[in-house]
């Protein structure tokens, strides 16, 4: 008698043990679900939202009002499936280049975006609006985002580049002031020196870029002529005119090796003191 009751109890809690695995199991399945339907958008994968049509919650952790929308948004994306849409949501926090390749000034965020035609939500926060948002396609009366300032444009790039930038350079601050026990005054003393540096290095490369592009003026053919006075620049050119009319000059450079050029000019220049430099010569 006591050996069956003792195996009716073990039974009995096998079952119950077993009741309650399944339970959980069917518990955490809604969970799972609301997890996949709502999508997490990254520096890494932010052009996915470019096709199809798709609303996008951009919050930070530590903000108020953003810990309130949570809930919703969840719930809101639990319909998502059905009404065609996906669901994301992008931590400002931890990819600081989609906060300023869309320009985010105030927490929350939430645009809605159409085949790659990007507009702000500006309306209420639940979720029976968000729903009759996308369904009744309310976003159709709200002016698109300008091209210039479309997150995929040259502009919003490099306002990207730029957040980034920036957060690198807080973390090098943190590191440098937390880990490596630097002051703060000394940190500050460290990016100075790298932005002069960093300036100097930049300004010498355009003035290479310049100079290559738009050479100097006194390494023109004629730039000599023109700082001579115009008596001295007429005298000089007539002549070179009289020279090249003797036919001498192509003679005189097969047989010496390009040194007649050398030689003129020093005729020139004794021609020019014999004759008085800088005195224009009367026409006859």
């Amino acid at each position: 008698m006591a050996r069956t009751y003792s195996r009716t109890v073990r039974m009995t809690a096998g079952a119950c043990v077993f009741s309650a695995l399944i339970a959980t199991c069917v518990m955490l399945q809604p969970a799972s679900a609301k997890t996949d339907n709502l999508r997490v958008i990254t520096d890494g994968n932010w052009e996915e939202i470019l096709m199809g049509e798709w609303m996008i919650e951009f919050f930070a952790p530590w903000c108020p009002a953003c810990q309130q929308l949570q809930t919703v948004w969840s719930e809101f994306a639990e319909w998502g499936e059905d009404l065609g849409v996906n669901i994301a949501k992008v931590d400002v926090t931890e990819q600081p280049g989609l906060s300023g390749r869309f320009i985010i000034t105030a927490l929350p965020t939430i645009y809605h975006c159409k085949d790659g035609v990007f507009r702000r939500y500006q309306g209420a926060r639940s979720k029976d609006d968000f729903l009759s948002f996308i369904d009744e396609k309310k976003w159709q009366s709200i002016e698109p985002v300008s091209s210039w300032f479309g997150p995929s444009s040259f502009l919003m790039n490099a306002m990207s580049a730029l957040f980034r930038l920036s957060m690198f350079i807080r973390h090098c601050h943190n590191y440098l002031t937390e880990q490596l026990g630097v002051p703060v005054w000394g940190s500050y003393g460290i990016f100075a020196l790298a932005t002069l540096m960093s300036g100097l290095v930049l300004g010498l490369i355009l003035v290479f870029i310049a100079d290559f592009v738009f050479p100097s003026r006194r390494f023109a053919q004629d730039y000599h002529y023109r700082k001579l006075p115009a008596g001295q620049a007429r005298l000089l050119q007539q002549l070179e005119d009289e020279q090249e009319a003797d036919g001498e000059e192509e003679d005189d450079d097969d047989d010496y090796g390009g040194k007649t050029e050398e030689w003129r000019r020093a005729d020139v220049a004794d021609a020019l003191r014999r004759r008085g430099v800088g005195v224009p010569e009367e026409d006859t």
